[in-house]
């Protein structure tokens, strides 16, 4: 069996170091105001180091240009392109046919990367991209097994396919939504979706034969989330998607944080080498446990098994983790005090969790002394201010720069 790669989001150079540290082999990237995050965008010297580092511990970099351009997008795209063959970038994905042509010609030396935007959803499709120069297809989310088997069956040898694993599910058609633009006159298609599918909404019907005189639909006082969708997991799938051959597993969120990225990479990371190491013992639910204390909406295979499933809604409209919390994270390790960079407020009692990379099992403690950075005195609480502020406390194993802690609630 060949071991797919795992490709982690990376909203940031710092974000794409604890993705690398916990398992990712690849990190994706956005550039500026051409990829569809662009509130997630690297900057072009952020990006330029991330890819530095990446190859220095033998780790790859692909980056998005994957809007659909107008016509006045294109002297940037040429400008991007470019710089990304200066930098080595080794992968940029794009689903617009103007764009890929310009990739051709301004950055030759890089692989082409077909995004889930251009719904290949057939093997007849995949061949067309890979005629026109792909290296890789990012196949529709909508696809099931048994589709996606086909087309592994049938594509160029040489061509790869990458599917996506964890994370949101778009209300749109393989992302191709109009429903931001219409409501808010932010393109999701341009990189600036305003997320209107997981508003709440009130919902009326007109009353038969009486115009104008609208009657709610039954909902609570926080609306109806009818557009919203819970969040892909194939964790469960990973003996399926091995034995397919599929070249690339990827993790859908480069606005998501740090405690996001260590606990969900490490989660498929485990699941892919203990099913490589032994198929015939793989059991889900350990990784699943993990995912849970994560997770902020409720978890879908969505169409991968059965094209019939109606279970991906979220009416719910759940944002948040009732049960866990991002703590913070490893600056300094020291055997009495360690610096701990602070994400949520933490206090004594607390009990946290280090989460290890390559290791499914986390470590419980409790806190049991805060003592403050600068004069050393001890505290019984601290609040998270200014960005970077941090803390220093005990822990009980060593650790490393850039491990997550997490925070029992």
């Amino acid at each position: 069996m060949k071991k797919p790669e795992l490709l982690a989001p990376a909203g940031s150079f710092e974000k794409a170091k604890t993705a690398f540290m916990y398992g990712a082999d690849a990190v994706y990237c956005g550039t500026g105001s051409l990829s569809l995050r662009s509130r997630a965008e690297v900057d072009d010297n952020d990006l330029a180091k991330t890819i530095e580092y990446a190859h220095s511990i033998g780790k790859k970099v692909y980056a998005a240009i994957n809007i659909y351009a107008w016509d006045e997008y294109y002297e940037e795209i040429k400008k991007q392109a470019k710089m990304l063959n200066d930098i080595k970038v080794d992968g940029i994905i794009a689903s617009d046919g103007g764009i890929i042509d310009i990739l051709k010609e301004y950055a030759p030396d890089v692989d082409i990367h077909i995004s889930t935007q251009a719904n290949t959803v057939s093997y007849h499709s995949a061949n067309f991209w890979y005629k026109n120069g792909a290296k890789r297809v990012i196949l529709g989310r909508e696809m099931n097994k048994e589709q996606i088997r086909k087309i592994m069956n049938n594509k160029p040898e040489d061509l790869e396919v990458e599917i996506f694993v964890h994370g949101a599910i778009c209300f749109g058609y393989s992302g191709r939504c109009f429903l931001s633009d219409f409501l808010a006159s932010r393109s999701a298609n341009l990189g600036d979706c305003a997320q209107s599918c997981r508003w709440a909404y009130n919902v009326y019907v007109e009353e038969h034969n009486k115009p104008g005189n609208l009657m709610p639909v039954e909902h609570d006082e926080k609306g109806t989330y009818i557009f919203s969708s819970k969040d892909l997991c194939l964790i469960k799938e990973i003996p399926d998607i091995i034995e397919m051959g599929i070249d690339s597993l990827k993790i859908e969120g480069r606005l998501k944080t740090e405690y996001y990225l260590a606990s969900v990479v490490n989660s498929y990371r485990n699941a892919i080498d203990d099913y490589l190491k032994t198929p015939d013992k793989y059991d889900y639910t350990k990784y699943i446990k993990e995912l849970e204390k994560t997770k902020t909406r409720g978890l879908t295979t969505f169409y991968f098994n059965d094209r019939n499933n109606k279970d991906f809604q979220e009416y719910d409209g759940k944002q948040y983790n009732p049960n866990y919390e991002f703590g913070g994270k490893v600056l300094e390790y020291g055997q009495d005090k360690s610096v701990i960079e602070i994400r949520n407020k933490l206090k004594i009692g607390d009990i946290m969790e280090i989460l290890i990379p390559n290791n499914i099992d986390t470590y419980e403690f409790k806190i049991e002394k805060l003592w403050d950075t600068e004069t050393d005195e001890e505290v019984e609480f601290v609040n998270p201010g200014k960005a970077g502020q941090s803390i220093k406390m005990n822990l009980p194993i060593k650790c490393e720069k850039g491990w997550i802690l997490r925070r029992k609630k």
